[in-house]
């Protein structure tokens, strides 16, 4: 590992890398293909995180957190996702989704009161944007709050699709929720969203359903979140009334970031094990690298992981927490890493013949879990509409 380069600009950054590293090594590679296997959340190992001052990555340190920037968010999703991406997904639903988002938005009492819980890892949170029938769609959603005489709101509605929804097999919803609701309309007629931290324990909140036999990403649980009647205290309204969107769109650029930083952990696990492979294998007296055919496997892999690290550090380097206006970037590095490094997971495959098809050699795996992160966190689709939205409103942006 090279110490001081775009992906480890400074002395503290190189030793995150080496301690997530060896620690992602000893904890989480031994349990990835079990969990997998078996479609399972591994509570403990996330709970432990908080040990390590992970699970608060970003977050101030007066109130747990490590106060480390947006290279250090993309260290620790590639290093975890080069072991176990559904683990990984879980982590960047309470770390990026959850506690990110209440660091950089939640007001002085929230952050004090929340903020050490999630951080140490007392409690796990997530974020409640997609439902059954609105996910890209953000003004789509129908989930509803209203708010009540004594100043309470009334929540109605459910949510579809949520990292962490459920925290372990008996139904158990989590500690915390970062919600999105509609509150009413504004002057012009235009959906108003509002964003609520919702509580376990809260009345009306409940897990409706487990949702079971993902192709990929089975270590992170996805669960639906139902609303019913959940009466959330006037203290839980985050921002003003009508605030979601301004905040939704700094932490969802961070989000992108560190989803395409799972891609990268993806692309290098793939790279690293069919590279091995091709000189552990012969056939016809050589070795398979030895091949034209393997050979461009390999070498086209090799390049297009080296040009997904330069994009994704590039991006980190200049992204800055807590702000919008990284959106160019953002969803480009998402749409160029999460496709390339499906390409990768499959050349890997490809390359491993009939062992790179069984789980027991954990490319398979990764390939099913690149899926994902072409959908989750903005479709491709929505990235390419994105980018051309903006490049039609900023042309000059191609030639800076």
């Amino acid at each position: 590992m090279s110490n001081r380069d775009i992906a480890n600009p400074t002395e503290e950054h190189a030793m995150l890398r080496e301690m997530v590293r060896d620690w992602t090594k000893e904890y989480v590679e031994p349990q990835a293909h079990q969990h997998d296997k078996a479609e399972k959340f591994n509570l403990p190992l996330m709970r432990s995180m908080g040990e390590l001052g992970l699970l608060g990555i970003s977050a101030p340190e007066e109130y747990g957190g490590a106060g480390m920037d947006a290279v250090a968010c993309t260290i620790v999703h590639e290093e975890l996702s080069a072991s176990d991406p559904g683990f990984t997904l879980a982590y960047l639903a309470h770390s990026m989704l959850f506690v990110n988002n209440l660091a950089y938005n939640g007001n002085e009492d929230q952050k004090q009161r929340i903020l050490p819980k999630v951080c140490s890892g007392e409690w796990i949170g997530a974020m409640a944007m997609s439902e059954p029938d609105a996910g890209t769609d953000v003004l789509g959603l129908t989930t509803s709050a209203v708010q009540q005489d004594d100043g309470t709101w009334i929540l109605n509605g459910r949510k579809m699709w949520i990292t962490n929804g459920c925290i372990d097999e008996e139904g158990t919803p989590a500690d915390v929720v970062w919600v999105y609701a509609r509150t009413g309309e504004d002057e012009r007629g235009r959906v108003q969203l509002s964003t609520f931290l919702v509580e376990a324990g809260m009345p009306g909140y409940s897990v409706g359903q487990k949702i079971y036999d993902k192709t990929g990403m089975r270590a992170s649980n996805t669960a639906e979140l139902v609303f019913d009647d959940c009466v959330v205290p006037a203290e839980n309204l985050v921002g003003e009334v009508g605030g979601s969107m301004r905040h939704m769109m700094g932490n969802l650029e961070l989000e992108r970031l560190t989803l395409a930083a799972m891609s990268l952990g993806i692309a290098r696990r793939s790279l690293d094990e069919m590279n091995r492979y091709a000189t552990d294998r012969t056939a016809f007296g050589s070795k398979i690298r030895d091949f034209g055919q393997i050979q461009r496997h390999i070498g086209e892999s090799f390049a297009k992981y080296r040009a997904m690290r330069a994009y994704v550090y590039d991006t980190a380097n200049n992204l800055t927490i807590g702000t919008a206006g990284q959106r160019l970037d953002s969803d480009g590095v998402k749409l160029f890493a999460t496709t390339a490094a499906k390409e990768i997971a499959d050349a890997a495959i490809q390359v491993l013949g009939g062992y790179g098809y069984v789980g027991e050699y954990h490319v398979e795996r990764l390939w099913r879990d690149s899926k994902l992160l072409e959908i989750g966190g903005g479709t491709l689709e929505s990235h390419q509409k994105n980018i051309t939205r903006d490049l039609f409103k900023d042309g000059d942006a191609i030639n800076r």
